[in-house]
This record gives structure tokens, C-alpha cells and sequence, in this order.
């Protein structure tokens, strides 16, 4: 599990980066994405409900069912992941989880927390899914990029 995403955020993000880098209208089966990601199945059926809900993922359902990008690559960023998946409390929330915790009365690391996650959701909102993909490949980050 990471620091800041959920462990089904991250699966979300490595999906959409593995079918980023399939041909456009290239389409990959559940088990296909299970198997590359090594992911466990019970989570990804809701993840990939949520990325169709958001126009993320396209279904294709029936005896050749998959998933495809609904966009292009690069009309995807990965903001939009992170708040289909996880919505917007990494964004809002107390770090520290004190419900009253706002600018009018902040907690004690208040301002830290708003610079960072300010920071962390420009990078997110600017980084988009094909230039991270294609990094990735391009770094031999992990074999399921080839």
C-alpha cells in the first residue's frame, strides 16, 4: 500500500497506464489486466466500474468483454483518476483527521498540509496518463509495460 493513494486508487492508475499504452481501440480482458498487474480480482471490478462511470474506461461487455480508454491518452489526467477512484478528501481533508480543522482554525500543521497537497494536486492535474505511460515504458519501470 502507498503513503497517499489507496491501495484501489493505485490499481486504477497502473490500469489505465497499462491500457494506455495498448494500441487506439486496442481493448484487454479482466484477466489480462489482472494477470499483468498482478492485481486481485475482487477489486477490480469496482474499480472499473467507477473509471466507466467517469469516462475513464469504456466496458465492452458479452463473450469478447474488456476494458478500453473512453479518450485518448492524452486527454486523461491523472487527477481524474485519483478522484474517481479516491474523490476529493485527499484534497480537503485534515491530514491529522480533525473534523474541525480549517483555515479559520487550523490544526497545527495546517499550512504544511494545504502547500503539499496543493503541490501534489498540480502535479496530478498536469501529468497526464500517456506521458506518464510512456515514461514508464521508456524507464523498463516494470516487465507489463513491454
Amino acid at each position: 500500500m502507498g503513503l497517499i493513494f489507496s491501495q484501489q486508487c493505485e490499481y486504477a492508475i497502473q490500469a489505465v497506464l497499462y491500457l494506455a499504452l495498448k494500441e487506439p481501440g486496442e481493448w484487454a480482458s479482466v484477466k489480462e489486466i489482472r494477470d499483468r498487474l498482478r492485481t486481485p480480482a475482487h477489486f477490480l471490478a469496482k474499480i472499473f466500474q467507477d473509471l466507466t462511470k467517469k469516462n475513464i474506461l469504456l466496458s465492452l461487455k458479452g463473450p469478447t468483454s474488456g476494458f478500453a480508454l473512453a479518450r485518448p491518452a492524452e486527454q486523461i489526467k491523472l487527477l481524474e483518476i485519483v478522484k474517481a477512484i479516491d474523490g476529493n478528501d485527499l484534497f480537503e481533508e485534515c491530514a491529522m483527521g480533525f473534523p474541525d480543522c480549517s483555515p479559520e482554525s487550523p490544526c497545527a500543521i495546517h499550512e504544511h498540509w494545504r502547500q503539499l497537497r496543493s503541490g501534489l494536486e498540480q502535479v496530478l492535474a498536469n501529468k497526464g496518463v500517456a506521458e506518464v505511460a510512456h515514461e514508464m515504458k521508456r524507464l523498463e519501470y516494470r516487465k507489463w509495460f513491454h
